[in-house]
This record gives C-alpha cells, structure tokens and sequence, in this order.
C-alpha cells in the first residue's frame, strides 16, 4: 500500500469518527436539554389551564397561566397571592384561588365583608361584589400553623375555603403561585398584587 493510499484512508476513518462525535455532541446537548426542561416543569414552573369563573375578572376560563413552584421553599406565601392548590378529595383535581387569611389569623364574613381579627378587610379590591353566602365563614375561622384561607376573586361564583368540601388549605396543598398569563397573546400580563387597581370589567 502507497503512502498515498495510507492518507487517504486516514481522512476517511477520521471523517467518520467526526460524524459520530457530532452526533454523539447532539445526543448530550439534547439529553442535556430534556433534563432541564424536566427540572423546571418538575420543581421550578408549570404551565396550568383556568378552569371555570371562579377567579373572574383576574382570570377567566381558558386562560393559561405560569405557576411559580420554587418561591414558596424559600419563603411563606403572602395575603394576596395567588396560588394552585391541590384538592384533597380527588385525584388529579387543582384549584386556583387567592389567599385571603394567613396562619394563626381569625377569618369572619360579616354583612357579605371579610374581617380578619375582627377587623374588616378593607384593602381587597379584588373581590368585585358583597358576598352572599359566608358558609361556614358565618361563625369566625381560626386558622392553624400552615393554614391558610382562600377565595376566587367571583366570591359568588367560587367554591372555595369558605365551603367544608374545600376548607382551610394546608400549606402542603400548595403547589405554588400563579405569576404570569400567559394566554390569550393578547391578554399576556404579570399577576402582581395590585391593591389599587381592581382589574375592570
């Protein structure tokens, strides 16, 4: 065999050791890719479909929103947020609804008002209507360590806290918090606690 003969089959072999390199490149950048994606669905966001009124005119049915499931590890959920709970009476069932009372508070509706300690919840604007049926808010609610009280913003419209089948939610329920809509394109928007600014009908 010529010297040429040598070389030449050199290039061949090293053309197709680059080829397998290349996809084997490939295959980690994708598995690499696949394990990230898997980490934030898993442990950081999820993308979750509103269901039904109950948080009109916040979110509306159909809507899709990103769900924060990181920041509750590092700090306790605050009045106000939203969150995606899971119900504990059927398998695979979620909730999303506001958080009204926080642990070791004392919750009441009084005259279609939220009273906290005794004193009326003047600050939520979120709730767009008196509410109707207190349920078993009629009698003052004391929540225990890691309990918390939630609403849909529809108070008339909503099973929520106030209802037995759904009750005080532990903190272990809490899947996380709804931070961003992310469907219709057109209504794409950050969930921020915007006391002041009531989303209008």
């Amino acid at each position: 065999m010529s010297i040429e003969e040598n070389s030449t089959l050199e290039k061949k072999d090293f053309g197709i050791k680059g080829f397998l390199f290349e996809i084997f490149d490939l295959l980690v950048y994708a598995l690499i890719i696949l394990s990230i994606t898997y980490i934030i669905l898993g442990f950081v966001e999820q993308r979750t479909d509103v269901e039904g009124s109950s948080m009109n005119i916040t979110l509306n049915d159909k809507d899709s929103v990103f769900v924060d499931k990181i920041s509750y590890r590092f700090k306790d959920p605050e009045r106000y947020d939203i969150v995606v709970f899971k119900f504990l009476h059927a398998d695979d069932t979620y909730y999303i609804k506001r958080i009204i009372g926080l642990p070791g508070e004392t919750v009441q509706i009084i005259d279609g008002k939220v009273y906290i300690n005794g004193q009326m919840l003047t600050d939520d604007n979120y709730g767009y209507a008196d509410i109707d049926r207190p349920e078993r808010a009629v009698n003052p609610i004391t929540l225990g360590e890691g309990e918390y009280f939630v609403m849909g913003d529809n108070r008339n419209g909503s099973t929520d806290s106030r209802f037995s089948s759904v009750g005080n939610v532990q903190r272990e329920q809490i899947v996380g918090r709804a931070f961003m809509r992310i469907w219709p394109l057109n209504q794409i928007k950050f969930l921020k606690k915007d006391i002041n600014n009531r989303p209008q009908e």
